[in-house]
């Protein structure tokens, strides 16, 4: 079923277009102290690898801005400042070059306070982000709805974007609608979404642990996707943003809504009948291709039930016995391969038979 999405107005982050006809876009968060530039840049760098298109990083103090002039000089994908609490933290970051500032304006000092920041933004041509969360909305919302409600969080974005938009006659921003129950974020973002063509970058915010959290995201993330709303996503985790890298693309994947190249391992669910420690195999041969940028299947099966039958329709095909493992390279058995050479054998055919093309 192709998905229909929702019609946007375009706006680019750096040179990565969001909303309108472009591709749905994969966003993480930099887990360092900004201020610790090089170690910062080192995740940008692996994220980037992984195929991420825009990142953020924390901007807390003035020292924090001095390191993100030299992270975004040295960049390989657009910079987002993420600000709260000081505008003029928001202002500096512009001047160092962000490509996008991040604010939420439920904690950012009021009206005057936004009007600042959208004048510099304009002079120097970049988009804001427009953030509104259930846990940092404005008092008098909350006083009207009672509670971070789907219905408060719509009222709170849409408040802004017309402030922004009437008033201040500027559209150059995207707006995120997040809470930490999935289906709040849901029809909060739906019920947005059917009143303005504003772009929408989406996500579970707190959203759990590695594994509860991505969960939770790929549920709230796959409802709004398959309705054609979000033009770009982040998965949050409490891991390296890598991770929230994967989430996202494989998500994407999924739905068909995104043709990224890599690795795609196969792992059978495990059963009395299996032998091997099929979750150590397949969790070591994700974590040596990850950086791999070429479609290729893996299939890791755990007995001959089902095993033979799925190698053949991989690329690469290992199927797990007593003693020994059974080699599949695209449908055709190649020989058998001892469990302590497993690995070693497997990336070697991989470079030799894939990667060497």
């Amino acid at each position: 079923m192709e998905i229909k999405r929702r019609e946007t107005r375009k706006i680019f982050v750096g040179n990565v277009p969001v909303g309108g006809d472009a591709p749905v876009s994969v966003q993480t968060m930099t887990k360092t102290f900004t201020h610790h530039k090089k170690k910062t840049l080192e995740q940008i760098k692996k994220c980037h690898s992984a195929g991420c298109d825009i990142i953020r990083v924390a901007v807390p103090d003035e020292k924090s801005v001095r390191s993100f002039e030299w992270i975004k000089k040295n960049s390989p994908i657009p910079v987002v400042a993420d600000i709260h609490f000081n505008y003029k933290l928001a202002i500096d970051s512009i001047s160092a070059g962000a490509d996008c500032v991040r604010i939420n304006p439920g904690n950012i000092g009021g009206e005057r306070a936004v009007e600042m920041i959208v004048k510099r933004a304009e002079e120097a041509g970049i988009p804001l982000r427009i953030g509104v969360n259930a846990g940092s909305l404005e008092r008098d919302v909350l006083e009207k709805f009672g509670s971070p409600s789907p219905e408060a969080l719509s009222f709170s974005a849409e408040k802004w974007c017309r402030f922004l938009e009437e008033k201040l006659g500027f559209k150059n921003f995207k707006v995120s609608i997040k809470s930490t129950d999935p289906m709040t974020t849901v029809r909060a973002n739906i019920l947005f979404s059917s009143r303005t063509d504003a772009p929408l970058h989406i996500g579970i915010t707190e959203s759990g642990t590695s594994f509860s959290g991505g969960i939770r995201s790929a549920v709230g993330l796959t409802i709004l996707l398959s309705s054609g709303i979000g033009d770009t996503i982040r998965v949050s985790l409490p891991t390296h943003p890598v991770f929230e890298v994967l989430a996202g693309i494989h998500i994407l994947n999924s739905l068909g809504l995104r043709g990224f190249e890599g690795v795609k391992v196969i792992a059978c669910p495990v059963c009395g009948r299996c032998q091997v420690n099929v979750q150590k195999i397949a969790d070591e041969i994700e974590r040596r291709t990850i950086f791999i940028k070429k479609p290729i299947t893996v299939a890791v099966m755990g007995c001959v039930v089902n095993g033979p039958g799925e190698a053949r329709f991989a690329d690469i095909g290992v199927v797990g016995g007593k003693n020994s493992f059974l080699l599949y390279i695209q449908g055709k058995k190649v020989k058998k391969v001892e469990p302590r050479d497993l690995l070693k054998t497997l990336m070697k055919v991989m470079e030799e038979e894939f990667l060497k093309k």
